[in-house]
């Protein structure tokens, strides 16, 4: 009798820890809104959440992308040049008079392209991600730079303009647009994670790669639907950025790719693939938005904001190996 009370009050032990575990990344940001909130009355405003929203929904729609990539153990370096290069794109036939629906096709097409051609290069050419992926980051970056010439391309004052500035800098029934966008994503990457064959074997290659190749699935055709996923988000990233600042910059996205992976880790899904969820991926974001925010709000320095969020980045890693 004694060791079964034992027994059962060992369990629950267990039970609080694995849903300390398993809570952990919603459970952090509680405490920093809670600890943000005591230091900053302000910080709780309406205007300021939706400011946190706006903001946060860049890399949350990125880090999206990353998820799917990160599920099946490889990593996307490439991200904030794509953004860059897709928005360079869709600003460029902007400012040149084309329509929206046209332009935003544009960047999209970009995305996928470049998305594509990293999964075909990790696939059939069997590189390692991180060199695939670092050197089309380095490649699309300087193309950027040549398609610019260096310089923004700015969208003017025109009626285009400003109908495609509301994409990033709009709102629908008081919820800015950028925030609809993400949810959106959100909604509809969790379905295909949770609800499709292409979910599951994505989950697959992340656990056993060599165990998915011998069930009989096409483990390179995964590979390249991650990552051409993963440029389709970046690009439509890559458009909200343009639409916000009236303007495509060679340098936009730049260290954008830090901080998606940080937000997919601080989620809860492992750098090794296999496990993860969507949904806690937002958390992870939020927590990224969260103390960006906090940092501003506080008036702490760019050069300390740079180095909490290398302190941040650092214990989401620690956290994923402890797990491992």
């Amino acid at each position: 009798m004694v060791t079964r009370c034992i027994q059962n009050t060992e369990n629950k032990k267990m039970d609080k820890k694995d849903l300390l575990v398993k809570y952990r990344s919603l459970i952090g940001l509680i405490l920093l809104i809670a600890v943000v909130s005591i230091l900053s009355p302000s910080f709780l405003s309406t205007k300021n959440i939706f400011n946190i929203l706006r903001q946060t929904s860049v890399n949350a729609i990125i880090a999206a992308g990353m998820t799917f990539v990160i599920l099946t153990g490889g990593i996307d370096l490439s991200v904030g040049s794509i953004l860059a290069i897709s928005g360079a794109f869709c600003g460029s036939l902007l400012a040149s008079g084309q329509s929206i629906v046209v332009a935003i096709i544009a960047a999209l097409l970009v995305g996928a392209v470049v998305g594509f051609l990293n999964g075909f290069i990790i696939a059939k050419g069997k590189l390692q991600p991180f060199i695939a992926t670092l050197a089309t980051m380095t490649i699309l970056r300087g193309l950027t730079l040549v398609f610019t010439d260096g310089k923004p391309i700015t969208l003017g004052s025109s009626e285009l303009a400003v109908n495609f500035g509301k994409i990033g800098g709009g709102s629908i029934l008081g919820i800015p647009t950028p925030a609809i966008i993400m949810i959106l994503i959100f909604a509809i990457c969790a379905y295909i994670l949770s609800n499709t064959k292409i979910g599951r074997y994505t989950y697959a290659l992340g656990s056993n790669e060599e165990a998915t190749k011998l069930s009989g699935l096409n483990t390179d055709k995964i590979k390249i639907w991650v990552y051409t996923i993963s440029g389709i988000l970046s690009a439509i990233a890559g458009i909200i950025i343009t639409s916000r600042l009236y303007s495509a910059g060679p340098s936009a996205g730049t260290g954008y790719e830090l901080d998606a992976i940080a937000a997919v880790v601080l989620g809860g899904t492992k750098l090794a693939g296999g496990k993860g969820k969507i949904g806690a991926t937002i958390i992870g974001a939020l927590i990224i938005g969260v103390l960006s925010n906090a940092l501003n709000i506080l008036d702490v320095s760019s050069y300390y904001q740079m180095m909490v969020k290398g302190v941040v980045i650092l214990i989401a890693v620690l956290l994923d190996r402890k797990d491992n």
